[in-house]
């Protein structure tokens, strides 16, 4: 599954919901993520973010220190064909570009409509986190 970079904050400033129970799931391996090179540098760039940290009552540190388990288990994915502009925001381009490059069946998002038509022609079926945990 790819995840977009908003799941990835959700799970950061919600412990307790479904996009922090995903990430757990990824970080003990019981899921298998992937990641871009520049889809994790967005990660990192938008989890560190003074109001991520404060509203999750963290310190810069330790999301780089999540971040580095989180690149010890995620499943890196090589960039071979640039499938962008597809959708509105250039930032979603760069997910689903993940997705399909690296044979993803899933996209984690919280904006599945903004997916949904263009995914389709990727096999690539776009759900939110708690449609993600029940899914699969």
């Amino acid at each position: 599954m790819a995840v977009d970079t908003g799941v990835m904050v959700a799970a950061l400033r919600s412990p307790k919901g479904a996009s922090a129970e995903l990430l757990r799931q990824v970080l003990v391996g019981e899921r298998v993520a992937m990641a871009s090179v520049p889809l994790f540098v967005e990660y990192e760039a938008v989890m560190g973010r003074p109001e991520h940290l404060k509203a999750a009552g963290a310190a810069v540190a330790e999301v780089r220190n999540l971040l580095d388990v989180l690149a010890s288990v995620i499943m890196p994915v090589e960039i071979r064909y640039l499938w962008r502009p597809q959708l509105a925001d250039a930032d979603d381009d760069m997910v689903l570009e993940c997705a399909a490059n690296g044979g993803a069946r899933h996209l984690v998002t919280f904006n599945v409509a903004d997916f949904t038509g263009v995914a389709a022609r990727f096999a690539i079926k776009p759900l939110t986190p708690g449609q993600m945990l029940k899914e699969t």
